[in-house]
């Protein structure tokens, strides 16, 4: 039986809050959540993971409670750390990050140092749900080093095309020989 991997990324989120592990869903966000109940009404989840902050765990609250679960939080699904204070360009940060994967500001990661952690904790539960069907609540960035680690094509250019889609669904096959 093969292994079905759902990740989530997080829906429309707050930016009024500067907070990056505290920032929650905007009302939209927290409404479309909804939608996601009847995405995975009739999909069986032996497992809920998710990044530990905020907008990720509220995007995929309402399915594990529609599924009667709890939802195993585990931090090194967390997004990317970008420093010590608000990036403004926001874009301009992740081309660099994109161009240099060791390219990081004073106090944050690098998008290689992202994509380690996320393949090694994703490693880790693939080993304990083989077989099983499980969803994993996370972030664009983290997400994308995760794509990119199994697709390199996967790009800044990728990264962009994604960037503004909330919630971002994405089905992993794992072929189980």
């Amino acid at each position: 039986m093969n292994t079905q991997v759902y990740f989530i990324r997080h829906l429309k989120s707050d930016f009024t809050i500067k907070d990056d592990r505290t920032r929650p869903l905007t009302m939209e966000g927290i409404e479309h959540s909804m939608e996601l109940v009847k995405i995975f009404e009739n999909i069986k989840v032996d497992n809920i993971y998710s990044s530990p902050y905020k907008r990720s765990m509220q995007t995929i609250e309402p399915i594990a409670k529609n599924k009667e679960m709890e939802i195993d939080t585990i931090n090194n699904f967390r997004e990317r750390g970008m420093g010590e204070k608000w990036i403004d360009n926001f874009l301009e940060f992740s081309k660099n990050q994109w161009s240099d994967f060791t390219y990081k500001l004073t106090n944050g990661e690098s998008l290689i140092e992202v994509q380690e952690r996320n393949i090694r904790e994703l490693e880790k539960i693939l080993m304990k749900n083989n077989g099983k069907s499980i969803i994993i609540g996370t972030h664009g960035t983290a997400l994308s080093t995760i794509i990119n680690y199994y697709d390199q094509s996967f790009n800044y250019e990728s990264f962009l095309k994604i960037l503004d889609i909330m919630p971002y669904v994405l089905n992993f096959v794992i072929i189980n020989t």
